[in-house]
């Protein structure tokens, strides 16, 4: 950024700052809100809108060239009178990123004259509009906009250094997405009483991204299509220039036909798997001196002083009431060699054994003793790092939550299975830029570089919420001079140190 932005957030931060001083107490004696008197006006010339950031991030999809791609992959309208592919699904991605958490919500942007010459847009599609857009869409398109998608994703993996390319690590899992609807075609009642769609999701652990979803009826299995996917994302990896690829799932992605397939075309996997009989028998069977403990590492590292242990309520009231209650003792892990009856390979299968007590108030019932299976083909990894990789598949979980509760993605908003379908992979677009805004900051060398890395990772890692509130919510003046299209920001907060980073990088 330029030295007079940087003034201007440095004067930012200063008045700010004295704003928060806690030892200036001046007038502390009444109450600190004292506004009063207030009265509206509707301003004449001076024009903006709430969500300035929108203008970065289109300039993103420019650089990118998103639209272009979508346009060229994407054919679904025979006559673009007035819009595009690329207008419909931009309007539909754009939504979840200007805080619109329903279709619907696109009718206040399109009657936003300020927001429409933003995006340099004479108007944009309505709801209804946008519904039948979905509508249009076979499972041939939704993959050809997925793949293009993938293609364009590409662009961004390039700019990342090396080391990015070390390890691709994909998540698979599915998800229920419930719907009050009873006239939706493909929906159907899930194994826990749910009437909706069950979505799998494959994703990169490394960034977050969304690499490929498929919209299953409610009542279909968790692993159904997932091998194909596979097949597809790990494909997208390797001609980006990923040097490994490592999948994850739980017990219901252990395919044991498709294990030896996966291993000779290189790829990597840990996989949850089911605790049968035999393999408990053989668990059991273990000698003593198999076993060892299993330590568990902290969840984070503490960076100023730990903190006492509060009370744990719920633990209290359930002595109290003597509910049953189970407690870990320990846990122990071990392994051995194991062979699918539909796999050729021999592979490593690591287990964990949870010793349990049964307890009720203060007394002991019983013990119980459970196990944990993982199959695995890594060999440089000791048993107690494959349990450690395997549990952090459970990470997707917060992603899956993400594109429930942040995005609005895995909602079902249209009548089928194809057209939700489509605008789950359209609204998870939204994800996806706010992945590649993240990976878009640039690292200069120099004495800024860890702290540079450091902000990179942060804006990487936010929750949907937080980084619309941090980076698109940003009230701006939108003037129009000559040739230039000016965002002209009216607030400060924390976080347009970064936010001008990336705008200088688009040059903007």
């Amino acid at each position: 950024m330029n030295a007079t932005i940087h003034r201007k957030l440095a004067a930012s931060k200063r008045q700010i700052d004295r704003r928060l001083d806690k030892t200036r107490c001046a007038g502390c004696d009444k109450p600190i809100v004292t506004a009063s008197n207030i009265q509206y006006e509707i301003a004449e010339r001076t024009r903006g809108i709430v969500h300035g950031g929108i203008g970065a991030m289109h300039a993103l999809v420019r650089e990118l060239g998103l639209a272009e791609a979508i346009n060229d992959g994407l054919h679904l309208l025979k006559i673009h009178l007035p819009y595009h592919e690329s207008d419909h699904v931009l309007n539909i991605a754009y939504n979840p990123l200007c805080e619109g958490s329903h279709l619907e919500d696109i009718e206040l942007r399109r009657n936003d004259i300020n927001f429409l010459d933003a995006l340099g847009a004479r108007r944009l599609p309505d709801p209804t509009t946008a519904g039948d857009f979905c509508r249009r869409f076979t499972e041939v398109d939704i993959e050809a906009l997925q793949t293009v998608i993938n293609q364009v994703r590409r662009r961004v993996w390039q700019r990342q250094p090396d080391s990015f390319f070390d390890l691709a690590t994909i998540d698979m899992d599915g998800t229920l997405v419930a719907t009050a609807g009873q006239c939706k075609q493909g929906m159907d009642i899930a194994y826990d009483g749910t009437w909706g769609y069950h979505p799998l999701v494959l994703s990169l652990a490394n960034t977050g991204e969304v690499l490929w979803l498929v919209n299953r009826s409610g009542n279909r299995p968790s692993h159904e299509g997932a091998a194909a996917a596979v097949d597809r994302v790990t494909a997208v990896c390797r001609e980006a220039g990923f040097r490994n690829v490592l999948l994850r799932g739980d017990t219901d992605f252990s395919q044991s036909e498709h294990l030896d397939r996966w291993t000779d075309a290189g790829n990597w996997f840990v996989f949850g798997f089911d605790a049968t009989p035999k393999l408990k028998a053989l668990a059991e069977d273990l000698p003593a001196t198999a076993w060892r403990p299993l330590p568990r590492l902290p969840s984070y590292t503490v960076k100023t002083q730990p903190r006492a242990r509060p009370n744990n309520v719920k633990e209290a009231i359930v002595v109290e009431r003597q509910f049953d209650n189970q407690r870990l003792r320990s846990e122990d892990v071990a392994e051995f060699s194991y062979r699918p009856t539909a796999c050729r390979y021999a592979y490593r299968m690591v287990v964990v054994r949870k010793n349990l007590s049964v307890e009720k108030g203060e007394k002991l019932l019983y013990d119980d003793v459970r196990y944990f299976f993982y199959i695995t083909n890594i060999v440089l990894l000791e048993r107690e790092q494959i349990v450690g990789v395997a549990n952090n598949r459970c990470n997707q979980e917060n992603l899956l939550a993400q594109l429930h509760g942040g995005v609005k993605a895995l909602t079902a908003p249209v009548d089928s299975l194809l057209s939700n379908w489509a605008y789950m992979v359209m609204t998870a677009l939204a994800w996806n830029l706010k992945a590649w805004w993240a990976l878009r900051l640039p690292v200069q060398p120099g004495r800024w570089q860890e702290r540079h890395q450091e902000d990179k990772r942060w804006a990487l890692g936010l929750e949907f919420k937080t980084f619309v509130q941090a980076f698109l919510r940003l009230p701006c003046q939108i003037v129009r001079t000559g040739r230039r299209l000016v965002y002209r920001l009216l607030s400060w907060n924390p976080h347009q140190r970064i936010f001008w980073r990336l705008v200088s990088a688009l040059n903007c």
